[in-house]
């Protein structure tokens, strides 16, 4: 057998992705496992997105490879979005790198910026494809802690008193996932201060800010950051096109610049009437926000009566797509728990031990289900000691 690679050794396979093949075995017509821990919306996107997308598809001259940086309608849009909902503005031209979904650009952004033993710094808990793009990157991966006593905040003293030679990339997620949290302006300011006086790169992966959250936010938006900060976005959580993979990087050309050299070698471009319904997509105004959440918020009561039957404890002000919760004090195990629900009522949640060593003692819950769905594991629950 030919051996694998050194930088894959230490990369384990995304938990979902094995952890879905044993949720799927168990599943069966007459009893399916409701599966309330993945993130993926289950609504449709607006008509007139699937409306773009079919007219644009019938046309012949749109069949062919794309530009590198995305088609010039697409990146205005995502330009008078941020204009719009985080009063920041960018240049189309130069500031904006659409992408193939934003988790690819967490590689690229990766491969752009950081060599072999550089540090990087990734939230724990936190997205694990930080940690895992790091490891392929062969960087040296530093965690910093995000704790419930203090409310899942950056610590920016704790991070001061890091050793913050040789780093290069500082990993944000706010509103952040999996606890909910957004970071208050003056925090962000702080850590823009203590990028520049370190020579980081601070990435900021917002997918979440549109999801139940009355506070629109950009850490382009606080005065110096674009000096240090770039933002990677999508459209997978906020416009329910999650299997579209559209995303876009926003920043500095001189930084876009240096991943659009790594991207363009990774692929050709996305399929143009993808990228016209992108921008329709993104022309959509507030009352599509206010429809969307509304049926989140209904979901979220339902959850919260979950995670009541289960005796967890949860803030209720959490924002995204999902609730993150302290296991009982009688229950020490997220995974155990999370395999009882599984085998016994054909519920699956998230452990929260996958997102890092502060995730032990949690679990999280998605709200990409229906109402029915959150109804029946309710009713499963029901003997539930």
């Amino acid at each position: 057998m030919v051996e694998t690679a050194n930088r894959i050794k230490s990369v384990e396979e995304y938990y979902f992705s094995k952890k879905l093949q044993e949720v799927r075995s168990l599943d069966s017509p007459d009893f399916p496992v409701i599966n309330l821990g993945i993130g993926s919306p289950d609504l449709a996107p607006h008509p007139s997105v699937i409306r773009a997308l079919n007219e644009a598809s019938v046309h012949p001259d749109v069949h062919a490879y794309q530009s590198y940086r995305g088609i010039p309608e697409l990146r205005k849009a995502i330009a008078d979005y941020y204009t719009r909902y985080f009063q920041v503005d960018l240049n189309a031209e130069t500031e904006i790198l659409p992408l193939v979904g934003s988790k690819e650009g967490i590689m690229h952004i990766t491969q752009a910026f950081v060599n072999p033993g550089e540090k990087v710094l990734v939230p724990n808990p936190g997205y694990p494809t930080y940690a895992a793009v790091s490891n392929l990157a062969q960087a040296d991966i530093n965690y910093y802690d995000l704790k419930e006593e203090n409310n899942w905040q950056l610590d920016i003293a704790s991070i001061e008193k890091m050793d913050l030679d040789d780093v290069k990339l500082f990993w944000l997620n706010s509103p952040h996932m999996p606890t909910g949290v957004q970071y208050p302006e003056e925090m962000l300011q702080k850590l823009v201060a203590l990028a520049k006086k370190h020579h980081f790169l601070i990435v900021n992966d917002n997918p979440y800010s549109m999801i139940l959250n009355q506070d629109y936010q950009s850490i382009l938006s606080i005065e110096g950051a674009s000096e240090v900060a770039i933002e990677l976005n999508s459209l997978s959580k906020s416009h329910n096109m999650a299997g579209w993979r559209v995303g876009w990087c926003a920043g500095k050309k001189d930084i876009i610049d240096a991943i659009l050299k790594v991207k363009s070698n990774m692929d050709s471009g996305m399929f143009k009437p993808l990228q016209l319904a992108a921008a329709e997509a993104l022309k959509l105004g507030e009352n599509w926000f206010e429809n969307l959440n509304a049926v989140y918020l209904q979901r979220r009561s339902l959850a919260e009566q979950i995670l009541n039957k289960l005796r967890c404890s949860f803030d209720k002000n959490q924002q995204g797509l999902f609730l993150w919760a302290k296991l009982p004090a009688n229950i020490s195990s997220s995974e155990e728990l999370i395999d009882h629900l599984l085998y016994e009522y054909k519920v699956f949640l998230s452990p929260g031990f996958i997102f890092g060593t502060q995730g032990h003692g949690f679990i999280r819950i998605s709200l990409c289900a229906n109402e029915n769905q959150f109804k029946m594991a309710l009713y499963r629950l029901q003997n539930y000691q």
